[in-house]
């Protein structure tokens, strides 16, 4: 599953598909199951996507001292707030629901 940004448009998409995201669905996943990002806490950053000015997104790798097994997580960077980071699996079960809804609803 990745997300790409496709003639100003986000997508999502997976071996079943491709489908676009509602206009701020991004943001409001985020804000909805997000945190406030600790820029201190040691992580590798994976990749990033620039979205429109003043927005990225980045998929961090971070693996705390009592976990066996890294999590990745998305952090949604935006100009008026600050950082908001959730479980990668978390926010992209929400944004394929979102796409694919859209999508039916045609």
């Amino acid at each position: 599953m990745f997300l790409r940004l496709a003639d100003g448009e986000l997508m999502i998409s997976s071996e079943a598909g491709e489908w676009p995201l509602p206009s701020g669905a991004l943001r409001a996943v985020l804000t909805r199951y997000g945190a406030p990002f600790d820029a201190d806490v040691r992580s590798t950053e994976i990749a990033s996507l620039r979205l429109n000015e003043g927005e990225c997104l980045r998929h961090v790798r971070h693996l705390a001292g009592y976990d066996v097994i890294a999590r990745d997580y998305l952090v949604y960077e935006h100009a008026d707030g600050e950082a908001l980071c959730a479980l990668a699996a978390t926010v992209t079960a929400a944004l394929l629901h979102l796409g694919q809804a859209q999508a039916a609803r045609g």
